[in-house]
């Protein structure tokens, strides 16, 4: 038999064996945070019933694929898997931003920092100057975020989620690729 034959045999039993994660097929505990093959974001949604579901958003990462977020970054971001749909309203919450911030979540979890990087962006803020106000002064930091959704003074008012995820320019960036210094 030809290598060649063999090699695409194995092929084809692997990516059937291992599969490729597909949203709408994921437990609804596993949803929040993943990322199908695809490459977009998965979304608790809530269901016509009194349950869940999850579903496939139109928001797409850069840089991971087929992704089912751990339950170490879970924990170490204090975010919840239970989540319904993307938001930034947890930047508004103290304790929140001092996680995600954290040394452990902050440099060990680029998933779930890739995505509140791009939500903090629509909002107008940096989250690495985010974290580096926090780091100074965990009770001012939040100011810059209205729940109004406008960022603070120095900006030019609100900007929409949409744009958050519309390229600027023909280069792609990504909030791994801005990491803070180490703490």
């Amino acid at each position: 038999m030809s290598p060649w034959i063999i090699f695409l045999a194995f092929a084809l039993f692997f990516q059937g064996a291992f599969g490729e994660v597909v949203c709408e097929e994921l437990a609804v505990g596993m949803c929040s945070f993943s990322i199908a093959s695809s490459g977009k974001r998965c979304l608790l949604e809530t269901s016509d019933g009194n349950g869940f579901q999850c579903t496939t958003s139109e928001v797409i990462t850069m840089k991971m694929v087929e992704y089912i977020e751990s339950d170490e970054c879970v924990r170490a971001c204090g975010v919840d898997r239970n989540s319904v749909g993307i938001s930034s309203d947890s930047l508004l919450e103290n304790q929140f931003t001092l996680n995600l911030c954290s040394p452990q979540c902050y440099h060990n979890c680029p998933n779930i920092v890739d995505l509140y990087y791009n939500l903090a962006l629509a909002e107008g803020v940096l989250l690495a100057d985010l974290c580096k106000s926090e780091r100074r002064s965990s009770r001012r930091s939040v100011i810059q975020l209205q729940s109004s959704g406008a960022a603070s003074s120095s900006s030019s008012g609100p900007i929409s989620s949409a744009a958050a995820y519309a390229p600027a320019s023909t280069a792609t960036f990504s909030s791994v690729d801005c990491a803070p210094p180490p703490m």
